[in-house]
């Protein structure tokens, strides 16, 4: 369903509400859960609309289209997330432009964010994606290979590592147990001696479990703006 500027106000509120449930149903706060709000292929005036209902952090995956909705938009203070497979060559625009990065899965590519990230900015906040069912269709760093690839991004002069993202797989429900794992993943890793303090993770689908498993940050698209054009050929968030 395509929903118009004009039923943001009530989805909104319906997430919203959503978020606060979980979080109370897990014991937390809801101010410990951010809601970011998944808008690529979504129009400048919806992006505005929704930021005019409070909401500060929106994530995108298409680089040209990001960039013209941030010039569009430079009149609000938003936090702008790139949340999409990220590749060497488009490390510049995006280390410039971003707040965060949220789907970092090789060293290459954080060292080139590193070097590319402007000294007037502040650091640039990066998630490490896992793939945590060891899906071959997905990015993702392994299990096994995470704890050295936390160490390395982490001593990256111009990045704050931040915390984990997962991508549960397509078919598999319940995922909360994807999502257990993946907040145990971080917890080993800060006994280590990291100190992430960011789970990426949960999607308009099963954010609640996402929730109740610790997540600090859900990804959310559909639930708000309703189905993005089949053109697009975009998954649900």
């Amino acid at each position: 369903m395509l929903m118009g500027p004009q039923n943001l106000p009530e989805q909104v509120r319906i997430v919203r509400n959503r978020i606060s449930s979980a979080a109370q149903a897990a014991m937390r706060s809801v101010d410990s859960v951010t809601l970011l709000a998944v808008s690529k292929a979504q129009p400048a005036n919806k992006v505005r609309a929704v930021a005019q209902l409070g909401v500060r952090d929106f994530g995108e995956s298409y680089l040209q289209e990001a960039l013209d909705k941030m010039e569009a938009l430079r009149d609000l203070s938003l936090t702008w997330h790139f949340i999409g497979r990220l590749q060497a060559n488009k490390t510049r625009p995006v280390a410039a432009s971003f707040d965060w990065v949220h789907g970092v899965d090789r060293l290459k590519i954080a060292e080139r964010l590193s070097e590319q990230r402007p000294f007037h900015a502040p650091p640039l906040n990066v998630c490490l994606q896992v793939n945590i069912a060891g899906e071959a269709s997905k990015g993702g760093v392994t299990t096994a290979e995470l704890p050295a690839l936390a160490t390395a991004v982490a001593a990256l002069p111009r990045l704050k590592l931040r915390g984990l993202m997962c991508i549960p797989p397509d078919q598999d429900d319940p995922t909360r147990h994807w999502f257990a794992s993946t907040r145990r993943l971080l917890e080993a890793l800060n006994a280590a001696g990291a100190k992430l303090d960011t789970l990426s993770m949960g999607m308009s689908g099963d954010f609640e479990s996402a929730i109740l498993e610790g997540a600090t940050l859900v990804r959310v698209g559909t639930a708000l703006f309703g189905s993005r054009p089949a053109a697009t050929g975009a998954t649900q968030t």
